[in-house]
């Protein structure tokens, strides 16, 4: 069986992609800040609800907040600073703002219940908040228990205009009624804040690369979210990494870029915001990527876009809408899919509709997020995550044995060691140890090793499904059954039995209503041998889904606990 040698995917790179990366380049995240924001002091930065910020707008607005928080709240370096917001122009402000602070962002998506707010605020020990007005109630709720110090909080208005904030405002307000009436007092008002004529100077904080930036909670698709601890170091060495091997078919300062993608995800912070920061790119926000009327219509409306990332759920919904095939997007040139598998059928629907291939990676919330990612030299559908960027170190072990694995083809447990892994979990040190091995983080995820140093997915080790001794991954079967053209999504999860141990259970959203269980079975035949077939078939409406758009599977082994059902 054919062995690999040490760092053998560096034969795979482009000639113009370097091994490794050259440091950090900036001494921190607020380094960076400055230096971007002077360079391209007058380029858009943001467009929301299609008005647009400067960089040098962006800058005044940072350095106002953060004067702000240094001089009235008496906010000081070390300290937690939450931020609950969708993608607003707001929250780069408050991400910078509270980085050129020294102080540890704890991002909370938007979504979550008052429980789950609470139990990040709790174990973060987060003591100043930053939220989206449809909190309000929330945050009066969660500070009766918990020692908040300060809450101040936004509308989607804010940072709009006179006018067309005012619009946003009464339409979030008093057509969709997405802010119920709440007591005003003890909140402290965000747009007070970027509006006033007060002149705090602001205090430069000594930050350095070994300080953490984030405590990332993992996205809880298998369990209890836990704070990965990421430095400015881990952040800025995966922009680093991101622009070496893109940076050849990227032009700094002449990019749009489509961030439909939550920025409180770490997939979107890092590479929409982070690297699209430093590219000197205009970022597109779209507040709710789960209105896909909306984001088609910004596809519509803004031709110059040159860079979308997005989850294969995305790329799955807009090939599925009936105006994308109609958009042109002419300056289109780069096209990265995360989160999640992308699935082969909506590769090669996307390369048939716009011509370019999606170039799948690789990453973790642990890893700032990126691992590895397919070469801007790809054209075509490769069915794996690419090749490790540069200065990052990947195995393949053995799950048992933990010994490593050098034959192509081998299924084994994924793991990494670089300047993007994160010093650990906050205050759990047991869960620290054991996703370590040695040194290096394991993913969980089961991968093997292909021609060229290339890695391909299997699936996640816990979702793998024993059938009376055999291993079945559902992410195999998934797609194949996305080469079927009245199949709009599926999901498969192993079941519990008395005969094969486990059986498979596949669920699937129709594209074609009059779509049958015996032509799904007919089907699945054509592609899967005997043991891989679905023992039992349920259709459902929709799949319970993460943020970012990967699918819950947990939900669907677990149907009580299933929101969505």
């Amino acid at each position: 069986m054919e062995k690999y040698s040490h760092n053998f995917w560096y034969q795979s790179y482009p000639l113009d992609v370097p091994h490794e990366i050259k440091g950090c380049c900036y001494e921190n995240i607020g380094a960076m800040f400055d230096s971007i924001t002077q360079a391209f002091s007058s380029h858009k930065a943001y467009i929301s609800f299609e008005k647009a910020i400067s960089y040098g707008e962006l800058s005044i607005y940072v350095n106002r907040f953060a004067a702000y928080l240094q001089h009235e709240l008496k906010i000081k370096k070390g300290e937690h600073f939450a931020i609950i917001l969708p993608n607003t122009i707001q929250y780069p402000i408050a991400v910078f703002a509270a980085l050129k602070l020294g102080l540890k962002v704890v991002n909370i998506n938007p979504l979550y219940t008052e429980r789950e707010i609470e139990s990040v605020l709790k174990d973060s020990m987060t003591e100043y908040v930053l939220a989206l007005d449809t909190k309000a109630n929330t945050l009066i709720n969660v500070r009766k228990r918990l020692n908040l110090k300060a809450v101040i909080l936004t509308s989607l208005g804010d940072c709009l205009g006179f006018f067309k904030g005012a619009l946003v405002d009464f339409v979030v307000r008093h057509v969709r009624h997405l802010v119920d009436p709440y007591e005003k007092e003890g909140f402290i008002f965000l747009k007070d804040i970027l509006n006033s004529k007060q002149d705090y100077k602001l205090e430069k904080v000594e930050v350095s690369l070994d300080d953490i930036a984030f405590l990332q909670y993992t996205g809880g698709t298998t369990g209890k979210p836990k704070g990965a601890m990421l430095t400015h170091k881990n952040i800025l060495s995966n922009v680093a990494q991101t622009y070496a091997m893109y940076g050849p078919a990227i032009n700094r300062g002449e990019e749009t870029l489509l961030t439909a993608l939550p920025l409180y995800h770490i997939f979107a912070m890092t590479i929409n915001m982070m690297f699209g920061f430093f590219l000197g790119s205009t970022g597109i926000l779209i507040v709710d990527a789960r209105d896909l009327k909306a984001t088609v219509k910004v596809l519509k409306h803004h031709p110059e876009i040159s860079i979308i990332t997005g989850v294969n759920t995305l790329y799955n919904a807009m090939l599925n809408h009936n105006v994308f095939s109609k958009v042109k997007l002419k300056k289109l040139r780069l096209v990265v899919g995360g989160g999640a598998a992308v699935q082969k059928g909506v590769a090669e629907r996307f390369l048939a509709t716009t011509g370019l291939a999606i170039l799948e990676g690789y990453g973790l919330t642990e890893c700032s997020p990126l691992c590895c990612v397919n070469p801007y030299t790809t054209h075509e559908y490769t069915g794996s995550i690419g090749l490790p960027v540069p200065s990052t170190l990947a195995r393949i072990v053995d799950p048992n044995t933990r010994e490593e694995i050098t034959s192509l083809g081998v299924p084994g447990e994924l793991e990494f060691k670089g300047p993007q892994v994160m010093l650990g979990y906050y205050r759990n040190p047991d869960e620290t140890a054991n996703i370590f091995d040695d040194g290096w983080l394991r993913t969980g995820d089961i991968a093997v090793w292909l021609e060229g140093g290339y890695i391909k997915i299997i699936d996640r080790l816990k979702d793998m499904i024993l059938v009376s001794g055999f291993n079945v991954f559902p992410s195999e079967i998934e797609d194949v059954l996305s080469l079927n053209p009245r199949v709009l999504e599926c999901a498969v999860v192993g079941v519990p039995s008395k005969t094969t141990g486990e059986a498979i259970k596949l669920f699937v959203v129709k594209k074609d209503p009059n779509l049958t269980i015996y032509e799904l079975l007919v089907f699945c035949k054509r592609y899967l041998t005997g043991y891989k077939l679905p023992k039992y078939i349920e259709f459902v409406d929709e799949l319970p889904k993460s943020p970012v758009g990967k699918v819950m599977r947990r939900y669907l082994r677990e149907p009580q606990k299933n929101p969505h059902r």
